[in-house]
């Protein structure tokens, strides 16, 4: 085998497969009624990012958007969705999969969460919201110090909160 190919089979790859939505769910649990209010709503917006092996090289990525909009205690909407990627990670080091599965992809998949969001929200005759922009950097981080700081307490058990869990690496 020729250098150049050598290079070229231990190259990085980093290729997107597919970007697509997987559940999207929409509630309006006290309609017609809570129309009636003139408050103005709270909105809470909760953010998970997951992720799987589906492949030695193949991994879906996904993001999970939890809007709650409340009028006092009564919900006036509940919108949860989640969207995927497929990615092709190949040729990285070990401790560069991780990094790349937990910010770099889910920087890719949120735009489209973000716009499916905010579609169904205004398809509901809502008044538009726009999820603000993430930086997925700083919830990796807060996973890795929560991981880091489980380890330092091993009797309470439970997964190490790291995007993939170490039986799931190649």
């Amino acid at each position: 085998m020729s250098d150049n190919q050598e290079q070229q089979q231990s190259a990085p790859v980093f290729n997107i497969q597919r970007v697509y939505l997987k559940d999207l769910s929409l509630e309006l649990p006290n309609a017609p009624q809570i129309f009636l209010e003139t408050e103005q709503p709270a909105v809470e917006v909760s953010i998970d990012v997951g992720a799987q092996a589906l492949a030695e090289t193949v991994f879906e990525v996904s993001v999970t958007a939890t809007v709650t909009t409340k009028i006092g205690d009564k919900v006036l909407y509940l919108v949860e969705g989640k969207q995927a990627g497929i990615f092709e990670v190949a040729n990285l080091p070990l401790e560069q999969l991780d990094p790349v599965l937990g910010i770099v992809c889910p920087g890719i998949v949120y735009p489209y969460l973000r716009a499916n969001v905010a579609d169904a929200i205004t398809r509901a005759s809502m008044a538009p919201l726009h999820l603000a922009e993430v930086n997925f950097q700083t919830i990796y981080e807060q996973r890795l110090a929560a991981a880091q700081q489980q380890q330092q307490q091993p009797e309470q058990g439970g997964d190490s909160g790291l995007i993939l869990p170490p039986g799931a690496r190649h």
